[in-house]
């Protein structure tokens, strides 16, 4: 098992790597959109993303699940990933970051 310290710095990779990911149709990143309710990462390397969407049936699912896979699968830690999509509590604008709301106009 890695060290503390190191477990941390994996964790700042994952959230830099998943900020690098953005939503398509909004242009914001899927962290800032408040889209990421929990990360979890096994000793293994398996890796299980809980996300959400802006709104339920998106056509665009499989696309952001793939972003995150690539994102997350160049952390050398990483070597599987798995998003699952989850709908309860369900997305808000509350949970956007100030950087998202400004970029969006939403006050």
């Amino acid at each position: 098992m890695a060290e503390r310290r190191e477990l941390e710095l994996i964790k700042n990779d994952i959230l830099d790597n998943l900020e690098q990911v953005d939503d398509p149709e909004l242009g914001i990143d899927i962290v800032n959109l408040g889209l990421v309710y929990q990360v979890d990462l096994k000793e293994s390397g398996y890796c299980l993303v809980q996300m959400t969407l802006t709104t339920m049936g998106c056509p665009l699912t499989h696309v952001i699940a793939n972003s995150v896979e690539e994102a997350l699968l160049k952390i050398p830690e990483i070597d599987e990933v798995k998003v699952e999509f989850i709908w309860e509590p369900a997305w808000s604008i509350d949970r956007m970051s100030r950087y998202a709301k400004l970029a969006l106009g939403v006050h």
